[in-house]
């Protein structure tokens, strides 16, 4: 499960650390991204099961948990508007920690999420 979303964390703000040492996330950063990816992946399978596959989603959440955005960058035609569906059905999410917040108010996540 850990591998689902580990690509969201990486693009996320990380510890700065020493150039030998690898980058460490946050915990309580971890744990909302993993909360996010597996809320939208419980909805798909919920609301359309079927045949599947992997599709690569961009969700904006707002500063209350409000999903303010999701664009599909991969995958399948037919699995888009799927995914698109499964993280509209999720949310609103946990509101973001307040270290993964741009300045605006929002952060976005880039993930890999494999319908089923």
């Amino acid at each position: 499960m850990a591998s689902r979303f580990l690509p969201a964390l990486l693009a996320l703000t990380l510890v700065a650390a020493p150039a030998v040492a690898a980058p460490r996330v946050d915990t309580k950063a971890k744990a909302w991204v993993a909360a996010v990816v597996n809320r939208i992946g419980a909805a798909d399978r919920a609301a359309a099961p079927g045949r599947g596959g992997p599709v690569t989603l961009r969700v904006r959440i707002a500063a209350n948990g409000t999903l303010d955005g999701v664009e599909i960058e991969e995958g399948a035609p037919a699995l888009a508007e799927r995914a698109r569906r499964a993280a509209e059905a999720a949310g609103p999410f946990a509101p973001p920690p307040r270290g993964l917040l741009t300045l605006e108010g929002y952060t976005e996540l880039s993930f890999p999420l494999t319908l089923r």
